[in-house]
């Protein structure tokens, strides 16, 4: 199935929308979609549209992406690469 995702400014995946909810909720205009949310969130961000076999894979990958860029950005690692 093909999911709609939304990432923040800082490419943080915030919401992925199925085909059918672009379809019922948003008129299946993915640009109708964008403005919602950047309006939810108070920034602007980007979407990307992606295709998993599951539900669960798609879980996967908020799971595993959301906190590869969690742990870049809050530093949680001991070292800090760029620390002028």
């Amino acid at each position: 199935m093909k999911y709609y995702i939304y990432f923040d400014r800082y490419r943080r995946p915030k919401k992925a929308v199925g085909e059918r909810e672009l379809a019922e909720k948003y008129g299946n205009d993915p640009e109708k979609l964008l403005q919602v949310m950047g309006e939810e969130h108070g920034t602007n961000g980007h979407l990307g549209l992606l295709s998993f076999e599951t539900e669960k894979e798609l879980m996967e990958y908020f799971e595993k992406t959301g906190e590869e860029i969690i742990g870049f950005y809050e530093c949680r690692e001991e070292s800090r690469p760029y620390n002028f």
